[in-house]
């Protein structure tokens, strides 16, 4: 098993809207550049990008009724990353939660690095979508 952390942010908007809204692979662009650093490409079932360390295949979870946006990169070289990401009801807002697996052969260095850009992310999409 692998360590694993769960971070959160509360959004202003209704939860259900606000997946609807960002669910679709194309909008990850638009705020969450630890996962890529350009539009998607489509590829089948996969859509293709330029992450930070080099080009990444991504496989996103369905359009789906209960929040989930998980998906799964692969790095290349066999290595696949799997990001469960959620949007839960938080009263009249929303909760958007983001687990990060510390991957082995992660030094400390690198996991809190990892950390800081994830809540950098959430930071943006919370911005983006309430201006």
């Amino acid at each position: 098993m692998l360590p694993a952390r769960t971070f959160s942010i509360t959004i202003d908007h209704e939860w259900q809207a606000l997946y609807d809204r960002i669910w679709q692979p194309e909008f990850f662009p638009k705020w969450a550049s630890g996962l890529a650093e350009s539009a998607l490409r489509r590829d089948g079932e996969h859509w293709l990008a330029d992450g930070p360390e080099g080009p990444i295949r991504i496989r996103f979870t369905p359009h789906n009724p209960h929040g989930v946006m998980d998906h799964h990169v692969d790095l290349g070289q066999g290595e696949i990353v799997y990001v469960p990401l959620r949007v839960i009801q938080n009263g009249n807002g929303a909760e958007v939660m983001l687990t990060l697996f510390r991957q082995p052969g992660m030094d400390d260095e690198r996991f809190a690095a990892d950390i800081r850009w994830i809540n950098r992310d959430l930071k943006a999409l919370k911005n983006l979508i309430e201006g």
